[in-house]
């Protein structure tokens, strides 16, 4: 898939556990935790909007569009 989730990384900038994220935006840990893995195939804008509400960031800083084969 061409979209990249860079979930983990936000998390590491701003310190956050996935834990921590996941009870902030009210999801489980293990949808985080497939969030991060890029193992979903779609996300609620809802839930967008509450993980940059809390990482205080945009979705192109969590969300990264690739050309196949980069």
């Amino acid at each position: 898939m061409p979209i990249d989730v860079t979930l983990d990384v936000m998390l590491a900038r701003r310190k956050m556990r996935s834990k921590t994220l996941a009870e902030q935006i009210g999801i489980t840990e293990q949808n985080v935790s497939l969030l991060k893995s890029g193992k979903v195939k779609g996300i609620r804008f809802e839930t967008l909007a509450r993980i940059c509400e809390v990482l205080e960031c945009q979705p192109a800083d969590i969300l990264v569009y690739r050309a196949d084969g980069d």
